[in-house]
């Protein structure tokens, strides 16, 4: 336990207004001084702008200091924000990039040209802006959001690509006025704050329309594309569906043990792009691809330099250039060893299909989840024949193993329980065999949990 922890101890929190001087103190000191969705759920869970313009005001506005692409979906929005800024970065310009949540360090949710947030930044501007926040008294989403900002102005980012972390419209992240908004995939997600149907969801991922700014959806869905006509078209902003424009092929897949797919994309019938190689592997980053394109094709269109080789660069190399982590990534072979962030019913459906056409024996499933998801349909997308390693990520929002446990037998999973992420990463390796498959997921806070990720 921290010493900020020992300060606030159990009782009602007051508003620190002296900050602690270490890096890890400063975040044992946000961590339980702010309310964060991440961990707790509804209860850290603050909409409006509110408190993200107060707080901006107080900075001096240092949203309005540096361009940027807004990314909000359900599904891909942080693979395409990934991809955008190792594109950006390829062709020459400093580029700022937010996501969220983190998967090991707090300081990889902010990064220039790939390098995390200084620690010693953060440490810095919570010491400079503490003590004038104690009458706004920000979430924890709202104090990053804030801090991403005042760090992009201050390093003179050349574009900066932001993610919505929640929704849209209420999102902290929507204060920005971007060159370009970029919307992925719609699905059933936090449905007791977004709404409860792929419309509602829709709606709120929309709020990041802008008056003027041109918007680009990655994926034509039939039963949400009229809201975003209607909001496009009530904003005066040009709308583009880009899997209209753009058709990506595979040409050649990864192999089991690969992690580079090779495409084929052409542009309204005529080739654009062959032998493209993307380095990411899962068969949904198709998807997002489109979508990526055609917010590169709309920045050159604003001035923006960015040859074809960037390009090919750019999506060869986004691990390397941003040190993207997550999303199937190969942790080891022999036995095969996977791990996705995939996270929701859309996000498991993906992973459920590439699954089935991986060579293997036996399917060992490391399984965790957290409680605020539609468990049942997402087990139910599950397949039976795997042997299941149920755990439990060590976040309070976190379903309990055994309640899981019980939950996936009565829909035809078995398995044991082991509480702890890495024991059950551990039994599941230990019980494979060469020829088999051991996949580690079903929340964000598992993979996050894989020692060697």
């Amino acid at each position: 336990m921290g010493i900020w922890q020992q300060l606030i101890g159990n009782g009602p929190r007051q508003f620190l207004t002296h900050p602690p001087m270490t890096y890890r103190e400063t975040l044992d000191f946000l961590y339980n001084q702010l309310p964060m969705f991440q961990r707790v759920g509804e209860a850290g869970y603050k909409p409006g702008l509110g408190n993200t313009e107060a707080v901006a005001e107080l900075t001096g506005h240092p949203e309005r200091r540096f361009r940027s692409v807004h990314v909000a979906g359900t599904n891909g929005k942080g693979s395409s924000s990934n991809l955008l800024a190792a594109v950006l970065q390829a062709a020459g310009y400093k580029v700022g990039l937010y996501t969220s949540p983190h998967l090991r360090e707090f300081t990889e949710r902010i990064k220039v040209n790939g390098q995390d947030l200084a620690p010693e930044y953060l440490v810095e501007w919570v010491a400079r802006w503490w003590p004038q926040f104690e009458k706004v008294q920000p979430s924890f989403f709202e104090m990053c959001v804030a801090l991403c900002f005042s760090y992009f102005a201050e390093q003179q980012v050349d574009i900066a690509i932001v993610e919505v972390g929640l929704g849209g419209r209420l999102d902290s992240t929507n204060i920005i006025q971007p060159l370009v908004s970029l919307i992925t995939n719609i699905s059933l997600d936090h449905q007791n704050l977004l709404g409860d149907t792929l419309p509602k969801i829709a709606g709120e991922k929309a709020g990041i329309i802008k008056s003027g700014v041109p918007a680009i959806i990655s994926q034509t869905q039939l039963e949400v594309q009229p809201v975003f006509v209607e909001k496009a078209a009530t904003e005066g902003a040009t709308l583009l569906f880009a899997d209209q424009a753009y058709q990506v092929a595979l040409t050649r897949p990864a192999a089991p043990d690969e992690d580079v797919q090779h495409l084929r994309v052409t542009h309204n019938g005529e080739l654009y792009l062959d032998n493209l190689e993307l380095a990411l592997a899962g068969d949904y980053q198709r998807l997002n691809l489109p979508g990526v394109l055609a917010v590169l094709e709309e920045l050159r269109q604003q001035g923006f330099v960015i040859p074809e080789a960037a390009v090919r660069t750019g999506l060869r190399e986004v691990r390397r250039l941003t040190g993207f982590r997550g999303r199937w990534t190969i942790l080891g072979r022999r036995p095969l060893v996977v791990c996705d962030t995939g996270h929701n019913e859309a996000g498991l459906r993906f992973v459920t299909e590439q699954l089935a056409r991986l060579p293997y024996n036996r399917l060992h499933f490391v399984l965790g989840v957290v409680n605020d998801k539609d468990v049942t349909k997402m087990l139910g997308l599950l397949p039976r024949e795997a042997t299941y390693y149920f755990c439990q990520a060590s976040i309070p929002r976190a379903l309990p193993a055994t309640e899981l446990a019980e939950r996936a037998a009565g829909l035809g999973l078995l398995g044991q329980v082991y509480g702890p992420v890495v024991a059950a990463v551990a039994a599941a390796r230990a019980a494979a065999a060469a020829d088999d498959v051991v996949f580690i997921g079903g929340s964000t806070f598992v993979v996050a949990e894989i020692e060697e990720l």
